[in-house]
């Protein structure tokens, strides 16, 4: 399915899913700026669902509240594509956006450019994958992060997996990319959740949060471990590259396979059973978030030392219907 065929059937999702998530409005404190603001969201890569469903949902938010503020909306060609997305921010700042939310493709080599969007005066809001505090603490920076605990959000979906293994058993967990921080703490709940349910991790590889190098990494984890009896996958585009791997091994139906995210394209294999289970963080709600924090923060003149740290949203457990 092509880029633009899955706008479509994504948009009318997600317009229903965001009328229901709307903040409450900021409308009152906007209408007495001289001019709309100027939002960048700035985004990982647009060949993921996960980022088309977020985009979509800014896009609709926007529409509901377009008296109140512009919005543009940009991302990367594949998740690994840092330059780009350092490029992308450096743009934002010369088009002199009011403000940048922005999901990171690395949690530590962003964090320079977006001093430099700081500094020049625009209100920067941390989605979906946290910037490393250490750098940001570095930089002498406050960038508020608007997500979920992916380290709760992956050990409930290890929890669930645990349930239809034994103690002893061998699993692989496929990781996204090394160097960002949402990578690193759903491989932490995964690890979590075997640990208490006494499983081996016998294998830990990255997968970039693509499908073909989840497929070649689950290919690899097979063959290196014959008795792994799960793969713990970080993202659901990795999962479907895994459940591919399973099949061409001939052992489908005996791994089981997990992902996170709960794309569309997941669910026909929850339905059959080939991906037990993912974890749902609304990307929407994400995107519409962040944005309302940003707005907040324009509206009420606050500097960015003045934003709050953390604001916290839901991620659950997603199985067979």
């Amino acid at each position: 399915m092509n880029r633009n065929i899955r706008r479509r059937v994504l948009s009318a999702a997600v317009a229903l899913a965001v009328c229901s998530i709307l903040p409450v409005p900021f409308s009152a404190a906007v209408a007495q700026t001289p001019a709309k603001p100027k939002v960048a969201l700035v985004m990982k890569s647009l060949a993921n669902e996960f980022f088309l469903t977020m985009e979509t949902g800014a896009k609709e938010y926007q529409k509901h509240n377009a008296a109140q503020f512009d919005l543009i909306t940009n991302g990367i060609k594949d998740e690994t594509d840092t330059a780009n997305q350092i490029r992308i921010v450096e743009q934002m700042i010369v088009s002199k956006v009011d403000a940048i939310v922005i999901a990171p493709a690395d949690s530590k080599a962003l964090v320079p450019v977006i001093k430099k969007a700081v500094d020049a005066g625009i209100i920067v809001v941390n989605i979906d994958n946290r910037l490393d505090p250490d750098v940001l603490k570095s930089k002498d920076l406050n960038v508020p992060f608007v997500g979920p605990d992916n380290r709760k959000g992956a050990k409930k979906v290890g929890d669930y997996l645990a349930k239809f293994l034994k103690s002893g058993d061998e699993v692989g967990v496929i990781e996204g990319v090394s160097t960002t921080t949402n990578a690193q703490q759903r491989t932490a709940g995964f690890k979590d959740a075997m640990e208490a349910g006494g499983m081996k991790v016998a294998a830990l590889q990255s997968g970039d949060w693509e499908i073909d190098k989840g497929n070649a990494v689950a290919a690899q984890i097979l063959n290196a471990n014959p008795n792994v009896k799960a793969l713990l996958c970080g993202n659901d585009n990795m999962a479907i590259g895994a459940v591919s791997a399973i099949r061409a091994a001939g052992k489908a139906g005996k791994v089981q396979v997990v992902g996170y995210d709960n794309i569309n394209a997941i669910k026909p294999m929850l339905k059959d059973g080939r991906v037990l289970a993912t974890a749902d963080q609304y990307a929407a709600k994400q995107a519409v978030f962040g944005i309302d924090t940003a707005l907040k923060a324009i509206s009420g003149h606050k500097k960015q030392s003045e934003l709050s740290g953390v604001i916290e949203t839901p991620v659950e457990l997603v199985t067979k219907k």
